[in-house]
């Protein structure tokens, strides 16, 4: 096993296509004037949670390293954020209106199918208040705009301090 000493080269990092921000900034303030909106009256937790996870789906490692170091800064366990990937066979590190959150969160995300399962939907009406769902729902699909533009881009992971971003 490695420790990745100074004797180990790493791969080199990639640089980013472009500065979205800079380039299209009434676009960028638009998205994260949605980013703040989507996620009042919830848990941060559970929104981290939800981002790492449409993050690790989409392969955006730019806000798996953001949303991850946020979560961990937040004081969440390292063991709930590493076994978020594997979260069917980890639900015991989850409450039900966590799991709840993840599923569709899964559901959001993909899309395979052309819809959200009903019974998907269901079991999150069923954990969240009506409101509380809509906020959910609007955190879900913020991320993966985000998750989109940090993919396109090629947003550069890593360089990320928890906090950084905080708007609201």
């Amino acid at each position: 096993m490695s420790n990745h000493t100074a004797t180990t080269a790493l791969a080199a990092e990639h640089a980013p296509r472009m500065q979205m921000a800079k380039l299209a900034p009434e676009v960028y303030k638009a998205v994260l004037g949605l980013e703040i909106a989507a996620r009042k009256g919830l848990d941060p937790s559970l929104v981290e949670l939800v981002k790492i996870r449409a993050s690790q789906i989409n392969h955006c490692a730019f806000c798996l390293d953001m949303h991850t170091k946020d979560a961990l800064a937040a004081g969440e366990s390292v063991e709930r954020v590493v076994q978020l990937a594997a979260w069917e066979e980890s639900r015991h590190f989850y409450t039900e209106k966590e799991l709840a959150a993840i599923e569709l969160t899964e559901a959001v995300t993909v899309l395979t199918d052309g819809f959200v399962p009903d019974e998907v939907y269901a079991r999150a009406a069923a954990q969240f208040e009506e409101a509380e769902l809509a906020q959910l729902i609007a955190v879900i699909a913020t991320i993966n705009v985000w998750n989109r533009i940090g993919v396109t881009t090629r947003s550069t992971p890593g360089h990320y301090t928890p906090g950084q971003y905080k708007q609201g």
